[in-house]
């Protein structure tokens, strides 16, 4: 048990009604979850507003408050604390009620539009393999160590984040890798954490369905960096043309990563290969087990962070060199027929350009590429034409499909993408609302050799349609069509 002056500490309070010498239990902005002894902290959501549930946490136990409006009935055994912002004071109390266990460990932010989850998973890899006990927050998993847990945001809840922290701290972990998105820098989910670094990836289309404008979208990114302290480092990679401008106002470290560009970790790709690259680094030549342009970035990126941490950088290449390629991030089997299936979470329009063009640099154009794609329901919609059109202009053939419909039609969300497709590219085009069906006609498709990309989805293991997810992974569909096409 906390005291609740303890876990205000350093909050911004307005005002406060009744007495702050009270023991709390835990803390939470769901009021369901609220018992006996807690604080309850009204957040204003896009769905719902904490504050309509302020009743409904003190009937549960609630003896603490904190809002951002006072309501109507005051409770004279409740504490009620006015704060300007609630999702930065839970922030805050957050890191107070666990013990504040950022500061015991060394944790490191990555941000950007993409690379974010192959950065963070492949740093934990690579400082568990230096003998490390490492920690991850990322959007496919949360890993304490050697215990494994389900994530569900890309950066979780200040609450969530803080508990994970804690067992961390508690289980000697010295390094965490934190995946930080642009919905948990705007939400406040980050303040009050100490990181000693910060890794920026790149910045693309994306979330406009969040942010109003691409401006906004890019300096809430800075802002990360903005307030990181003046004894960590900002890592950015300077070929983004944003790369420069989150590094403007920091007064941490900085430090840039680039493959055309002068910069303090350069790379160039000697070889690109479907069994590796060949880079060298800094003057040191490194054979790695992964592929293409976006991941020789961010092979530079771990390379830049493990030597800013503190390692060797022979031993950061020998390491780099062991490296295991990431859950749903180009990953690819080769069936009994010779048929290359590609599995990646590309999204976002940047993302699936980088995964066409690599593998249109490695194919010896003898071969058909077919790509499967879709796109997200009540998300950014302007993406949707731009998806198709890459997909069209950069595949031989190209079937449209769903990917997480959500609450949306998914054949409108098709005939969005289909407004995207150029004239000349009309021929190449299917579309196909049932995704197990169009994966499994460009199974039909394939000829020996040819190349199948399924994107969007990754590491994903279920579909969201009108709400509900059902089972559905990828990897394992496209396993079982080729299996039953070779019988």
């Amino acid at each position: 048990m906390s005291l609740l002056k303890d876990i205000l500490y350093k909050v911004a309070i307005e005002a406060v009604k009744g007495s702050t010498d009270v023991a709390i239990h835990k803390l939470d902005f769901d009021s369901r979850k609220i018992g006996s002894n807690d604080i309850f902290v009204a957040i204003r959501g896009s769905v719902s507003d904490g504050h309509d549930f302020i009743e409904k946490a003190i009937q549960l136990g609630a003896v603490a408050i904190v809002c951002d409006t006072f309501p109507e009935k005051i409770e004279k055994e409740v504490t009620y604390v006015l704060v300007k912002d609630t999702n930065t004071a839970m922030a805050f109390m957050a890191a107070n009620f666990f013990g504040d266990p950022s500061q015991h460990l060394k944790l490191v932010g990555i941000t950007g539009t993409n690379g974010k989850t192959t950065i963070a998973s492949l740093l934990f890899q690579l400082f568990q393999k230096a003998g490390f006990k490492v920690g991850l927050l990322s959007t496919v998993k949360i890993v304490v160590d050697t215990i494994e847990y389900k994530a569900t945001h890309t950066t979780p809840d200040s609450i969530t984040i803080n508990h994970y922290l804690k067992e961390m701290v508690d289980q000697g972990v010295e390094y965490c890798f934190m995946e930080v998105s642009s919905h948990g820098i705007h939400q406040k989910r980050t303040e009050g954490l100490h990181f000693v670094g910060g890794i920026f990836t790149n910045l693309s289309h994306d979330h406009l369905d969040y942010h109003p404008t691409f401006a906004e979208y890019r300096d809430v990114k800075k802002s990360f960096f903005d307030h990181l302290p003046k004894t960590a480092f900002a890592l950015s990679n300077i070929d983004d043309k944003n790369g420069q401008i989150v590094l403007q106002n920091t007064t941490a470290r900085k430090c840039s990563y680039a493959l055309k560009s002068y910069a303090d970790y350069k790379a160039q790709i000697l070889e690109n290969q479907l069994s590796g690259l060949l880079l060298k680094i800094n003057g040191n030549e490194v054979w790695v087990k992964l592929i293409g342009t976006f991941n020789a970035y961010n092979l530079l990126a771990i390379y830049g962070a493990a030597v800013e941490l503190g390692l060797e950088s022979l031993e950061v290449l020998r390491l780099l060199s062991d490296l295991e390629s990431v859950s749903g991030r180009f990953q690819f089997i080769v069936s009994a027929t010779n048929i290359t299936a590609i599995i990646d979470y590309a999204h976002t329009p940047d993302a699936l350009d980088n995964v066409l063009k690599t593998i249109n640099d490695i194919r010896t154009k003898n071969e058909q590429l077919i790509t499967v794609v879709g796109c997200g329901g009540n998300r950014d919609k302007t993406k949707r034409p731009i998806m198709a059109d890459i997909a069209t202009a950069l595949s031989d053939k190209a079937i449209l499909t769903s990917d997480n419909p959500r609450e949306e039609d998914p054949d409108a969300i098709i005939n969005e993408m289909e407004q995207g497709v150029a004239p000349q590219n009309y021929k190449k085009v299917l579309s196909i609302t049932d995704r197990k069906q169009a994966i499994k006609t460009a199974c039909q498709l394939a000829q020996p050799n040819d190349i199948i990309l399924i994107a969007g989805k990754g590491h994903e293991t279920y579909q969201e349609v009108k709400g509900i997810r059902h089972h559905f992974d990828d990897m394992e569909t496209i396993k079982e069509i080729l299996e039953q096409l070779n019988k």
